[in-house]
């Protein structure tokens, strides 16, 4: 056993403050006036959000209940930066501290904080009279019927790190050890780094949040800003937020142009762990290795440059971080449950995606760490109950728009109601934003069965193993096709944690769709519906693998990885 205090990480919490005032006349459910977001901005979003009050108390309930002192942020605490939600989670950590002697170590994701100035924001809400209204920060943009309030800007930084100054960006007493990739200032005037557009018009000093603390003996926590904010070219007011290009898409790709200064500092920390016995873990809030290890292929083909493509680290970076002497490194962004490794000669990084509180799948990690090996538990939250409240919110939102109940309203528990939403993403942003239009005209409202009579016919072949393909079971030729398609977001993202929210009877179908009509994306696509399929289909043996080889626990030894039995 180690001697070593054992770490809760969280990712992406998007925490919102459902009793937040925004400053418009909120509804008004059981008495209670609360801030609601739309279902009509949640089913297009790849987050939730009036669930991530209740999915964080569980989370942090659980820390508690485990006895666990240290929990990491690992970016995106909070749902947009804004003012008023970053003060009331303040709040919440601060309360959690000083009833439970919790200790938070924070890392800045691209939903908190942007830039040296920040930004606005404008959100859909509904109202007292269960109507969707909008409410910005920008008071030059509120038409007639939306509202204005500071309380909604996200600011820059530093100052968007002031509420949570206590929670690791600056120095405490209690720290054995704190430090900079500067030295040992906290000061934010001392952690200034220069960078410029690539026509050097702009250029800015702006401020790096990492720091390597040391919370008891001989335990290290290097906690990485991979935030990047690189002037555009061109002509700006001085920090508007239009001067920068967003960091969501940015991470370690551009951090290794932009902050080479942090991997020096990588190396020199790895270098002084391991003379001095500590054992350390490093932290940001964005992928250092592909989170899908590779079992995303197929997106590209299908969908060109996705989020998920842009946002998938090169080679580049795992070649500096290995050279660097980072070995055990987590993170967040993509909302995705994975474990990858990438060896070199005898080195080796392994990258544990966290997944989020408030997508499918809902988890955290826990890390028990030693200098020779480290557990990593992951903690599901899929058995929480879903806040009547919200649910009742989304019927009379609905019903006021005269929009049929989705089926997310009536989900038993939080995770039936992420995977219902899952569902909503398909229809509400991945068909209109990702899919091309023929295919999803083609196949709008198919059933299983009838979309393998439609391969049937593009193949022109009565080959014995198709046709028995159209004889499989009459529930699963029933199925809608869109089911089907939620399935394979969902697989793509929570890995194994899928496996026991679909069914096996369903997997053994994705199982025959991939064998009979599936082909790999290095064949690329004609542009028929029945060869956007084939790829589509074969990417499930990717998912699956992928699932089916993962595991609730694992433990690093050495610069390797083992799986135990979940």
């Amino acid at each position: 056993m180690s001697d070593l205090p054992r770490i809760a990480v969280i990712a992406d919490a998007h925490f919102h403050d459902l009793e937040a005032d925004f400053e418009f006349p909120r509804m008004e459910i059981n008495s209670e006036k609360l801030t609601v977001r739309s279902w009509t901005d949640t089913r297009e979003s790849t987050r939730v959000f009036n669930e991530s009050a209740k999915a964080l108390d569980k989370a942090l309930a659980e820390v508690a209940r485990r006895g666990i002192r240290h929990v990491v942020l690992l970016g995106d605490y909070t749902d947009d930066g804004q003012r008023q939600t970053t003060a009331r989670l303040r709040t919440i950590l601060d309360g959690h501290e000083s009833t439970y002697g919790t200790r938070f170590y924070a890392l800045p994701g691209n939903h908190d904080i942007f830039g040296p100035k920040g930004r606005h924001h404008t959100k859909q809400f509904l109202d007292r009279n269960d109507a969707r209204v909008f409410v910005t920060s920008d008071a030059g943009k509120a038409g007639p019927g939306s509202y204005a309030t500071p309380r909604m800007y996200c600011e820059g930084y530093p100052a968007g790190l002031a509420p949570m100054a206590g929670h690791g960006y600056f120095r405490r007493p209690d720290y054995l050890h704190w430090e900079t990739p500067f030295g040992a200032s906290d000061r934010a005037e001392d952690r200034l780094y220069p960078v410029s557009s690539p026509d050097d018009r702009n250029c800015y000093r702006l401020m790096d949040a990492s720091y390597l603390v040391e919370p008891e003996p001989g335990l290290w926590l290097l906690m990485i800003d991979a935030n990047i904010f690189e002037p555009r070219d061109g002509h700006f007011e001085e920090g508007d937020e239009t001067a920068f290009v967003d960091s969501t898409g940015a991470g370690w790709n551009a951090l290794i142009r932009l902050k080479p200064f942090i991997i020096d500092w990588i190396a020199d920390v790895s270098a002084r762990a391991a003379k001095l016995g500590k054992t350390l873990l490093a932290f940001s809030h964005y992928p250092v290795l592909d989170p899908f290890d590779g079992a995303t292929g197929a997106e590209s083909v299908l969908f060109g440059e996705t989020n998920i493509a842009r946002r998938t680290p090169q080679q580049a970076v795992a070649d500096a971080l290995i050279t660097a002497g980072m070995t055990l490194h987590f993170s967040g962004h993509l909302h995705v449950e994975g474990v990858t490794r990438r060896a070199r000669g005898s080195r080796s990084l392994i990258n544990v995606a966290v997944p989020s509180l408030v997508a499918f799948p809902p988890a955290f990690k826990i890390v028990e760490p030693s200098r020779s090996a480290s557990s990593i538990e992951t903690v599901e939250l899929s058995d929480m109950t879903v806040d009547q409240r919200v649910l009742r919110a989304y019927r009379r939102e609905a019903a006021r728009a005269g929009d049929d109940a989705d089926p997310a309203f009536a989900a038993a528990d939080y995770g039936s109601f992420l995977k219902a939403h899952k569902r909503a993403l398909v229809q509400h942003r991945y068909f209109p934003k990702e899919w091309p239009a023929k295919v999803v005209q083609e196949i709008s409202g198919l059933s299983v069965a009838a979309v393998c009579k439609l391969m049937l016919d593009a193949s022109e072949t009565t080959n014995a193993s198709v046709q028995e393909l159209i004889a499989i079971p009459e529930d699963a030729g029933r199925l809608d096709m869109i089911e089907v398609i939620a399935d394979w977001y969902c697989l793509r993202q929570a890995g194994v944690l899928a496996l026991d929210k679909i069914a096996q009877p369903r997997r053994a179908l994705y199982r025959l769709l991939a064998r009979h009509f599936g082909r790999p994306p290095a064949t690329g696509w004609d542009g028929s519906t029945s060869g956007f399929l084939a790829v589509f289909f074969g990417a499930f043996d990717a998912f699956l693998d992928r699932a089916e080889a993962g595991s609730l626990r694992i433990r690093t030894e050495n610069n390797s990885d083992t799986e135990e039995a979940a």
